[in-house]
């Protein structure tokens, strides 16, 4: 219930959105339009930290990961956090992170982040069933994820990562996925914002899977987001070398890099990083790359700072 009237009221809201951050000129709907995004050359600049790692300080009712032994944080503090700890001007959160979805909120949100200096390179949604039997829940899946392009429009975010989810027992379904994730796709268009899906569960979210699905939709704002280190979970690094090669075939804008992994058992893998910076380069890949320190190895502070310095230096 407090779902739907929180939805009703952000879509009363919308005319009032579009007045005050919609862009000057409208984008219009054509098929064979890219997206638009300029990017930065220098290596510092690509940078971006997600929130996920500091999941335990952020204060937000719908935060399942916070910590209330750790002291807390309101989202608003965390793109000025980044850049005075890491110097980094550039955040990567996720939506389960924000404390409200209100107009007010939003607007405050966004001047934080202008206020920091920082900027949204990707904005990580929940999982939504895009390939399940049931219509109405697949149209379900799409208007949550219209939802949140409408917010990243207000926030000033170019794309959402789009997690992908299934109920227990039903496979995933490629001719539905394309559908209801090229509508999806369709509509990030109108307002030139990517849905990006990023390989994450192993099955729901397989690399090649993936591509399938995004090649068959053939839409160039549905794109991938590649994971350095999701797919060496199971200890395979050639495995999780061609399903890094096969993502940045079809990447815009946005990377993460981890340098170690915890897999089943809690075994180490640590992630090859002088060779997926190398695909990433032999792909052309020009976007951003998001740091998301396994906090399971330590705390995200030294976490985040390790990555920044080995992404510099393969980056420089």
């Amino acid at each position: 219930m407090s779902y739907r009237l929180s939805r009703r009221r952000f879509l009363l809201d919308l005319p009032l959105l579009a007045g005050v951050f919609a862009p000057r000129t409208a984008v219009p709907r054509v098929e064979a339009k890219q997206p638009s995004l300029a990017f930065p050359a220098a290596p510092r600049e690509r940078l971006a930290v997600t929130s996920y790692p500091f999941r335990e300080f952020i204060e937000s009712p719908t935060n399942r990961g916070r910590n209330p032994r750790k002291p807390g944080m309101d989202l608003k503090d965390f793109p000025g956090m980044i850049a005075s700890r890491f110097g980094v001007y550039n955040i990567n959160p996720l939506a389960d992170h924000f404390a409200s979805t209100e107009l007010a909120y939003l607007e405050a949100f966004r001047q934080a982040v202008a206020a920091a200096g920082s900027h949204l390179v990707d904005l990580g949604l929940a999982g939504r069933r895009f390939w399940d039997p049931d219509s109405a829940v697949r149209q379900a899946a799409v208007a949550y994820g219209k939802r949140w392009i409408d917010i990243a429009a207000v926030v000033g975010s170019p794309s959402v990562r789009q997690h992908l989810e299934a109920r227990p027992g039903v496979k995933p379904d490629v001719d539905l996925a394309v559908e209801t994730l090229g509508a999806l796709a369709d509509y990030g268009a109108s307002k030139n914002i990517v849905v990006l899906l990023e390989n994450d569960a192993p099955v729901n979210e397989d690399p090649f899977l993936i591509v399938h699905v995004i090649e068959k939709a053939g839409n160039p704002y549905l794109r991938a987001l590649p994971d350095f280190g999701n797919s060496l979970q199971g200890g395979d690094a050639e495995f999780n070398a061609r399903a890094v090669t096969a993502m940045f075939q079809h990447a815009f804008n946005m990377c993460h890099v981890k340098d170690a992994v915890v897999g089943a058992g809690g075994k180490t893998y640590h992630v090859d990083l002088p060779r997926l910076f190398h695909i990433a380069q032999a792909a052309g890949y020009k976007g951003y790359f998001s740091m998301e320190w396994e906090v399971r190895l330590s705390d995200p502070f030294s976490g985040t700072e390790r990555l920044i310095r080995e992404t510099l230096q393969y980056l420089s």
